[in-house]
């Protein structure tokens, strides 16, 4: 493995190129997506792409981190009930803004890159789990504040709730309709909803 640059100059440089890589493949997918078409669009060299990069390998793998970053890096805290709702609809405002084109930056990855290279899988695993994380975060603070039902399994809610992430994503992408994700961003945010333990008190 090759040692992360020194100089503010080379991970600028470096992010470059893995920047221009994340737009192509996000454009084009991986397997139209050369190493010459990245060196054009970083405008970078071919010896620089390879003073930071091994192979091709290794570049894919860096664009998956460079995508989680760009997915997860601004994230705020989930720890109730409308950060939760105003997320899902800010995922689905998204959508429309990209008029439901691209589909997840993590997500699209998977069916390219998962059974082609294990390290790859492992570190889009790593993403999502990074992804699950947060949302279990969030409700494990909510459920300590008496906002989720004691009852409420935080690890099978984030799991669930990812899922219907990721779903309505794919469905987005392949019908062009951000209504997908919002019914699947309805229907999770009722099954959270479901364990409100004011709902439950009430009961």
């Amino acid at each position: 493995m090759l040692e992360p640059p020194k100089t503010e100059r080379g991970r600028a440089t470096r992010e470059r190129i893995v920047a221009a890589a994340s737009e192509l493949i996000g454009a084009n997918g991986v397997a139209e997506t050369s190493l010459d078409d990245v060196i054009e669009r970083a405008g970078a060299s071919k010896s620089q792409l390879y003073h930071y990069f091994e192979d091709r390998e290794a570049l894919l793998r860096a664009v998956v981190a460079h995508n989680t970053n760009e997915v997860l890096g601004d994230l705020v805290p989930l720890d109730g009930w409308q950060a939760i709702r105003s997320w899902f609809d800010s995922l689905v405002e998204l959508q429309v803004e990209r008029r439901a084109c691209g589909g997840c930056p993590i997500g699209s990855l998977v069916s390219q890159l998962a059974e082609a290279d294990e390290e790859a899988r492992r570190t889009l695993a790593g993403s999502f789990a990074r992804w699950e994380a947060h949302l279990r975060n969030g409700l494990t603070s909510m459920q300590a504040r008496g906002k989720l039902a004691r009852s409420a399994d935080p690890d099978e809610l984030a799991t669930a709730t990812l899922a219907a992430i990721q779903g309505g994503l794919l469905l987005t992408q392949a019908t062009r309709d951000p209504g997908q994700l919002a019914i699947a961003l309805d229907a999770a945010y009722a099954h959270l909803r479901a364990h409100d333990a004011s709902a439950r008190a009430d009961s």
